[in-house]
């Protein structure tokens, strides 16, 4: 009688096991079989019909090996996102010359005064500023023509003001402007002569190039304007500081011949590149010839003597007037126009 597969002896069925156990020898019919281990829980020679083997159990050292290939394969991935990571960071984090470089253009902090705007474009202004460290430069300030702009109020002449910026162009991008305060405002007479120090310092100061002490003698020169002081007085003094800042001038209390003090009653003139000379007649019609008081007291910017007062004025005009390669300041034709109102 014919037997179907339900009645086969579980014996006779080839398990998974035993198929990897016989996987080194050849298959085929005559091949023995290897009788099969009893599973766990089975009664006697044979299991009960239709139950499932086992699950193989890993051998201590197997588990070992596995354990130790997944940590391997963990910190491989680990050091996979760590290159990543750091290849990013390389990505992002600039190199030290151009981290240098960037920080070379910012400016934070930087004391400074509006001499002259312009406006730039619809909304912007261009201004030219005189700051402590950098001398007279150019920004940008974008947006300073809007209504709204926080920048409005802010960029006013003879004010002092904390500035800051980003670029080392000609041109450079106003970021931040800040009202420090301290100045009275300036009037009347005093306003003009504010605006004719903001004209000397355009024509006679190059771009980025520093003068902190005439930066400190226009602060102090502002204040005494402020506070009323004679402005004939005070222009004199600043005039001297600026040629001497900016190396037009030398000193007004040697003789550049005679290499000797200037004496109190002697005449001189000033030669505007050589310096202090005395006077032999022979000189141009138009150099102003002075006292050696006068020249004595210029160089302690004593201003008490009227002669001094006078005097000064017409040489400094000579000495301001063949620099500027007789081009004539707008804020000094407007002083005259009114003189003659």
């Amino acid at each position: 009688m014919a037997t179907s597969e339900l009645d086969t002896a579980p014996d006779e069925i080839a398990t998974p096991g035993d198929v990897t156990l016989a996987s080194g020898h050849a298959s085929g019919a005559d091949t023995p079989r290897r009788p099969r281990p009893p599973r766990a829980g089975a009664t006697g020679a044979t299991g009960a019909a239709g139950a499932r083997p086992a699950r193989q159990t890993r051998s201590p050292r197997a588990r070992g090996v596995d354990d130790e290939a997944s940590e391997a394969f963990r910190q491989a991935e680990a050091n996979t996102d760590s290159v990543k990571h750091e290849t990013k960071r390389a990505r992002r984090t600039p190199s030290p010359a151009r981290a240098a470089e960037r920080e070379q253009r910012r400016v934070t902090e930087q004391p400074g005064f509006v001499l002259h705007s312009y406006p730039y474009r619809e909304t912007s202004l261009i201004i030219d500023v005189l700051t402590r460290d950098h001398g007279r430069i150019a920004l940008v300030a974008k947006g300073a023509k809007r209504p709204h702009s926080a920048l409005r109020g802010v960029l006013q002449t003879f004010q002092p003001l904390s500035l800051a910026w980003l670029g080392k162009g000609e041109l450079r991008t106003l970021t931040k402007a800040e009202w420090v305060g301290g100045l009275r405002p300036l009037e009347g007479d005093a306003l003009l002569s504010g605006f004719y120090l903001n004209e000397l310092l355009v024509k006679f100061c190059a771009r980025d190039d520093p003068h902190d002490k005439l930066f400190q003698h226009y602060l102090t020169t502002l204040h005494h304007l402020a506070h009323g002081e004679p402005a004939g007085i005070i222009l004199r003094a600043f005039e001297r500081v600026l040629l001497r800042e900016t190396g037009y001038a030398v000193a007004f209390d040697r003789c550049t011949q005679t290499r000797g003090k200037v004496t109190p009653e002697r005449r001189y003139v000033f030669h505007p590149d050589r310096g202090v000379r005395p006077a032999g007649g022979d000189e141009p019609s138009d150099w102003p010839i002075v006292s050696g008081q006068t020249l004595l007291d210029m160089e302690q910017d004593d201003y008490s003597r009227v002669q001094t007062v006078q005097q000064s004025k017409l040489l400094m005009r000579f000495l301001l007037n063949h620099h500027l390669g007789g081009v004539a300041l707008n804020t000094r034709q407007i002083l005259l126009d009114l003189q003659k109102l």
